[in-house]
């Protein structure tokens, strides 16, 4: 049994009655994407929890071996090739088990939105789209869909309708917007409702993008 993930969690001043559970990218921490919270400029009157995990620390082989925070292991830079399936697997049922402890706190599945950046990214989708209850969204930010082979046969019907946010940079040298689009296309084909936005920027995030972020927050959740 994997020990539970720390975590960072900036509360509303009443009782939250939605969460966004947001995970950050190889290398960074739970700290990475606590400075957006107040940029998305949500109304004064959304009862969110923001909850942000810190990823394991554990070795990277792409990185010779050093030992940093990471959902999973990268072998090589093709990012199709020798996925760590272990990995991405164990950081799925951690990541599950924050989705029911909110859900054991009191918030309703489908108030419940999965967000994050690069390796977070891949983390919530993998886990989401496998989710066999509904959620209330996906916010993938510079991130693909992994073990894409297996999408087809492990995905769970619950969350063939859950709305999902999907955001790249076109200049991204770390995954590459050509994979990103391969992603969106599978899951169009498999009929996930992808709202999809393409920015000129590197591997990051830019002010537009929180604005679109925050406007697509305010739909899902139905804070207007």
């Amino acid at each position: 049994m994997n020990a539970p993930l720390e975590t960072i969690e900036i509360n509303p001043p009443e009782k939250a009655d939605a969460v966004v559970i947001w995970l950050h990218g190889l290398g960074a921490d739970g700290h990475d994407f606590e400075a957006i919270v107040p940029e998305l400029a949500l109304p004064q009157s959304a009862r969110i929890r923001f909850v942000f995990p810190h990823a394991p620390l554990r070795p990277i082989t792409i990185n010779g071996g050093y030992v940093m925070r990471g959902w999973y292991d990268i072998a090589q830079a093709d990012l199709g090739a020798q996925q760590d399936a272990e990995g991405i697997r164990v950081s799925q049922r951690q990541l599950e088990a924050l989705i029911e402890a909110e859900i054991a706190a009191g918030i309703p599945a489908h108030r419940i939105i999965l967000a994050g950046f690069s390796q977070g990214g891949v983390t919530i989708l993998h886990t989401g789209l496998r989710y066999p209850v509904r959620l209330g969204g996906l916010m993938v930010l510079s991130a693909y869909v992994p073990l894409a082979e297996t999408l087809q046969t492990e995905r769970h019907a619950a969350n063939q309708e859950t709305p999902v946010f999907m955001a790249h940079g076109r200049n991204d040298d770390i995954i590459p917007f050509a994979l990103a689009e391969q992603s969106r296309e599978q899951l169009i084909k498999l009929g996930y409702q992808v709202e999809w936005h393409g920015y000129t920027m590197p591997h990051g995030v830019l002010p537009e993008e929180i604005e679109d972020i925050a406007s697509w927050l305010r739909k899902v959740l139905k804070l207007d």
